[in-house]
């Protein structure tokens, strides 16, 4: 199993917003995107899991290989916290909920309609839907958002666990993840390239306005 990314451009709106963009992520390893509010982490993590095109370059990794968690929890509020991990579960052909709701310590609310949840508790259940998948890649925007330090606790170990089993993460966080060191990529250095100012364009106005 193994992300490749090859000069990678990616866009939003229409305008090319990082261009350039290369890594490899093998089994057992995980990238944290880094860079201010605003500089495409998460354009590029929906360019990863196909949800919009890429303005150029190539991303290879084997087909179904991704797993997506992005701001929203994708869960729905009128069935259980059981009755959803059991409907992805069923997307993906995984029957077997027991492991997501231990991971992110949700045996007591397996009967809560989802609706009645907390942003904290929700946010667990988004990500306990990770391990229903059976993707081996997850791209993780800004996973730990709304999690109290024990529900961060919780997250830490369930992604040393699909790490240890071979999986792979690209996340884009502003704050600890509990991992120890691990590799990242400032999205400051993949910044298109701006034409310089006072070009021959420019001095076709100079005078203009005089």
């Amino acid at each position: 199993m193994e992300l490749v990314v090859t000069d990678l451009g990616c866009a939003r709106g229409g305008r090319v917003v990082l261009q350039g963009i290369g890594f490899r992520l093998s089994a057992g390893q995980a990238l944290v995107l880094r860079g201010p509010n605003g500089v495409g982490k998460t354009t590029l993590l929906r360019t990863l899991a196909g949800l919009q095109p890429a303005s150029g370059g190539a991303i290879s990794m084997p087909p179904e290989a991704l797993a997506y968690a992005g701001h929203a929890d994708g869960v729905k509020s009128t069935l259980s916290v059981a009755e959803n991990l059991a409907f992805w579960g069923a997307v993906h052909g995984m029957h077997d909920i027991g492991p997501a709701l231990a991971a992110m310590g949700l045996q007591g609310l397996r009967d809560r309609r989802a609706g009645q949840l907390s942003a904290g508790q929700r946010r667990r259940l988004g990500l306990a839907r990770l391990l229903v998948t059976g993707r081996p890649i997850w791209a993780l925007d800004e996973p730990t958002v709304a999690l109290d330090k024990a529900s961060v606790g919780l997250f830490a170990a369930m992604l040393h666990g699909h790490l240890a089993a071979g999986g792979a993460a690209v996340i884009a966080s502003h704050t600890g993840l509990g991992l120890g060191p691990t590799p990242e990529l400032d999205l400051i250095g993949f910044l298109p390239r701006r034409p310089p100012r006072g070009g021959a364009f420019d001095g076709a106005f100079d005078g203009a306005f005089t």
